[in-house]
């Protein structure tokens, strides 16, 4: 063999292992590839699904807060408006115009007659007038929408007559009526 023909022989044997090495790349960036491709479509997949989880959640999440805060709203203006009632009630109460106020305070005093021998009488300032009739000794005005307070010689025992204590206990008596009427549930 001459020293062309052994350089041709390598080189073609070189040629060939090159070629074999070659493929055996290219077939494995295929598989790399494929792989890496198989990975990232999986990943993304699971990436929309969790996405769109998220998003799910979250609308749930955005609606129940929005019918929370409706509910506060709501509230609020019940509130609001209880208390623009209550408010009104209490003008109408105190007012010295207020129908049967008379009757009323007969009434109280008739009651207080039962239990309040030798009881001083306070009255609050609007029916002092009406409450001088009566027969228990009068004393010093007190706070009120109406009515009076019983009070002992010693001020030991104080007996409450006042509107404010009447009107108090029928609102709050009332009160699931007064919701009814108002906001009829």
């Amino acid at each position: 063999m001459t020293l062309d023909a052994l350089a041709n022989e390598i080189a073609s044997q070189a040629k060939a292992e090159a070629k074999s090495i070659i493929e055996a790349a290219k077939k494995q960036a295929k598989e790399i590839e494929d792989e890496a491709k198989a990975a990232a479509s999986s990943l993304s997949s699971d990436m929309q699904s969790r996405a769109e989880r998220e998003s799910a959640q979250l609308s749930v999440e955005v609606v129940a807060s929005a019918k929370q805060a409706n509910q506060k709203h709501l509230l609020i203006a019940r509130r609001e408006e209880l208390d623009e009632t209550w408010n009104s009630i209490r003008a109408a109460v105190a007012s010295p115009d207020l129908e049967g106020r008379s009757d009323i305070l007969d009434a109280l005093l008739a009651e207080a007659s039962k239990s309040g021998e030798g009881m001083n009488l306070l009255p609050v300032s609007t029916d002092r007038k009406a409450l001088e009739k009566g027969s228990f000794t009068l004393g010093e005005d007190v706070e009120g929408l109406g009515g009076f307070v019983l009070e002992s010689k010693d001020g030991s025992i104080v007996l409450d007559y006042r509107f404010d204590s009447r009107l108090e206990d029928a609102w709050k008596a009332n009160l699931g009526k007064v919701n009814q009427t108002l906001f009829g549930n």
